[in-house]
């Protein structure tokens, strides 16, 4: 499968590399854009051979500067059939359950929280910027923050979405208010990145997409009804993972637990 503003491959330790890959537009997307990550997220789903992945950026100086302005015209949009960018970006809008590491270097601002905010864990270099320029240029900030909204503090929320282009949140910011999980060099991003997914695709991944599955799903619910769909979710698919591990087996291998 080939694409024009993306890279896609599977390593042997089953872990699919996506990389944005438009470095001269600062990774910007463009329709065309949206219309192959929308293709990629089902490719995944059904590609057995693909347990965990990992999303980056082309090196540059951007991960991701949201929507090139310059490709993306609002105006030639029928309302009557719009849609989110985001509906097409994100894995969970297009019901990808596997797991989505995302590493941020350089700057990530506006639509690129739409790969954001659907990712399972975010890890960044420690040259990363995140901020949101739309109420600067005139635009109301929604979509985005929103998004944002369901990782982190309300404040922290509104405060990057009503200073704009006044304010940026660093790399170490990022990690003490919880947008990223961790910190590395630039230079060892990738690396950390693929080795998180590598533990991760190592699990049995009935019981890793059926987390990740009910998680995501439980967001969108009341508590008591959450609670239900969760054990809704371990009866479907702790059977089903059992079959994929030899759980005697795996606890002669038991290692030294990492500690983070």
């Amino acid at each position: 499968m080939t694409f024009n503003t993306l890279t896609y491959e599977v390593t042997a330790d089953k872990v699919a590399l996506v990389t944005i890959n438009r470095p001269e537009a600062m990774n910007a997307f463009t329709m065309e854009m949206c219309d192959e990550f929308e293709r990629l997220w089902k490719t995944i789903m059904a590609d057995d051979n693909v347990h965990a992945v990992v999303l980056t950026g082309a090196p540059g100086r951007a991960f991701s500067t949201g929507a090139d302005v310059k490709q993306n015209d609002p105006l030639d949009v029928d309302r009557w059939y719009e849609k989110d960018p985001g509906d097409s970006l994100g894995p969970r809008s297009n019901h990808m359950w596997k797991p989505v590491i995302t590493a941020v270097h350089g700057l990530c601002c506006g639509g690129g929280f739409y790969f954001l905010n659907e990712s399972d864990i975010i890890i960044c270099s420690d040259d990363a910027q995140f901020f949101d320029p739309h109420v600067t240029y005139g635009l109301v900030c929604a979509a985005e923050p929103i998004g944002l909204s369901y990782r982190l503090p309300l404040q922290e929320v509104l405060r990057m979405a009503l200073m704009g282009n006044d304010e940026r949140l660093s790399a170490e910011t990022a990690l003490r208010i919880g947008l990223v999980s961790e910190i590395t060099t630039p230079e060892a991003l990738r690396d950390r990145a693929y080795q998180l997914a590598v533990n991760i695709a190592k699990k049995p991944p009935a019981a890793i997409q059926g987390t990740v599955r009910a998680i995501w799903e439980s967001l969108d619910l009341p508590r008591s009804a959450a609670l239900n769909l969760g054990l809704k979710h371990c009866k479907m698919g702790n059977e089903k993972a059992a079959k994929q591990l030899d759980v005697d087996a795996m606890r002669k291998q038991m290692k030294v637990f990492d500690v983070r």
